[in-house]
C-alpha cells in the first residue's frame, strides 16, 4: 500500500508539472524568452478546414485539377485563393476556379514545375482521390474591380484566378481576353474559354504582340493580367496600373542589412541576395515558416525599429504598421529590431 501511494504522488507531480511547463510554452512558444504582449508569429490567418479531394484530373498538359468537397463552406469572390496544406506539410496557395455559388466544394488547378520548390510535383505525385487536405482561406487580393469595360491578359495556368470573373461579369459589360499558352494542349480550361465567342476572345499559342493585341484599349479599361513573371512586367510596362496577381515574391534587390533579435541578443547581417528568414534561422532554426512566397503568413514577426520594404500578398495595412514577413521582406534602411 505505501508502495502504491507512493506511485501515485509521483504521477501526480508529474501530471501537474506537465500542465505547467504546457501552460508555459503555449504563454511564450520561444520560452525561456518572454512572451510577446500579443502573439504574432504563427498565428492562422483563418480557419483551417479538412476538406476531401473527390476529383483529381488533368485539365491541360501537365495540369490537374482537384475538387475538394466539405460542407456550408466559407463563400468566396473572383480572384480569390486558397492555403492548400500538402500532405508534407508545405503549404502552397492555388486560385479558386469554380463557382462562387457553390458552398459545397472547392476547385482549384496547379501546373507541374519541375524545377520548382516541390509543392507542384508534391500536388501531381501524391495527392489523390480520397484523401483529406487541410485547407485555408478564402482569402482575395485579386478582387473583381466595378469598371466600364475590362481587358484580362492571361498566360498558362494564370487563366484560373480569370475564369470566375468571366464568368461573374455582368451582360453589357465590354470586356476582351488575351489567352497566351505554349500550346493549346497546355492551356487549362481552354474550351471553357473559347465558348465566350471569338468576338471577346484571343487565343495565342507562342509569344503575344502585346502591342498589337493590346494597342487600342481603352484608358478607363480595367486590365487584369496572371501568367508568368516575364508576361506581367511586359504588362505593366504598357498599363502600370495593372491588377497583377502573382505568386512568388519581387525579386530581392537591394543592400545588407543588420536585424537586430532583441530577445535572444543576436545581431545578424542579412546579404543583398539572401532573406531576413534565411538569417534568422541560421541562429534560430525553429523559426516557424512555410511559402517563402510572403503569401502563407506563418513567419509574421513583430517589428520594433526601423522601417520594412513590405513585399509580401498578405498583411493588411494596419499589421504593416509593426509587423513584416520575413521571408520576402526587406530592410529599407540599415537597420530592423524583431521581437526575436
Amino acid at each position: 500500500m505505501p508502495k502504491l501511494r507512493t506511485v501515485m504522488v509521483v504521477a501526480g507531480a508529474a501530471l501537474l508539472t506537465r500542465r505547467a511547463m504546457r501552460r508555459r510554452i503555449q504563454a511564450s512558444p520561444l520560452w525561456p524568452m518572454p512572451a510577446l504582449e500579443e502573439p504574432i508569429s504563427g498565428r492562422p490567418r483563418s480557419r483551417a478546414l479538412r476538406l476531401l479531394v473527390t476529383a483529381c484530373e488533368p485539365v491541360a498538359d501537365g495540369v490537374v485539377g482537384l475538387r475538394l468537397e466539405g460542407h456550408d463552406l466559407p463563400r468566396w469572390e473572383p480572384g480569390a485563393h486558397l492555403d492548400l496544406v500538402l500532405p508534407s506539410g508545405l503549404v502552397r496557395q492555388y486560385s479558386l476556379c469554380g463557382d462562387p455559388e457553390d458552398t459545397s466544394s472547392y476547385t482549384v488547378a496547379t501546373r507541374l514545375v519541375v524545377d520548382g520548390r516541390g509543392g507542384s510535383r508534391e500536388v501531381h505525385e501524391q495527392v489523390r482521390e480520397g484523401m483529406e487536405l487541410e485547407v485555408r482561406g478564402p482569402r482575395n487580393r485579386f478582387p473583381l474591380v466595378e469598371a466600364e469595360s475590362y481587358v484580362f491578359v492571361v498566360g498558362g495556368i494564370g487563366i484560373t484566378p480569370v475564369l470566375p470573373m468571366l464568368r461573374a461579369l455582368p451582360d453589357g459589360v465590354r470586356w476582351r481576353l488575351l489567352y497566351c499558352g505554349r500550346s493549346r494542349a497546355s492551356m487549362p480550361f481552354l474550351e471553357e474559354v473559347e465558348k465566350f465567342g471569338a468576338d471577346r476572345v484571343t487565343v495565342v499559342e507562342g509569344l503575344p504582340d502585346l502591342d498589337g493585341l493590346l494597342a487600342d484599349v481603352p484608358e478607363q479599361a480595367a486590365v487584369y493580367c496572371c501568367g508568368p513573371e516575364g508576361l506581367m512586367a511586359a504588362v505593366q510596362e504598357r498599363f502600370p496600373r495593372v491588377h497583377l496577381e502573382r505568386f512568388a515574391p519581387r525579386a530581392s534587390t537591394g543592400g545588407a542589412f543588420e536585424v537586430e533579435l532583441r530577445r535572444s541578443g543576436r545581431t545578424l547581417t542579412v546579404p543583398a541576395d539572401s532573406t531576413v528568414l534565411a538569417a534568422v534561422r541560421a541562429e534560430l532554426p525553429d523559426t516557424a515558416y512555410s511559402c517563402e512566397q510572403g503569401f502563407c503568413g506563418t513567419c509574421q514577426q513583430r517589428v520594433l525599429e526601423g522601417e520594412v520594404d513590405h513585399r509580401d500578398e498578405l498583411l493588411t495595412d494596419a499589421e504593416r504598421g509593426d509587423s513584416m514577413l520575413i521571408c520576402v521582406s526587406r530592410a529599407r534602411g540599415d537597420r530592423l529590431v524583431l521581437d526575436l
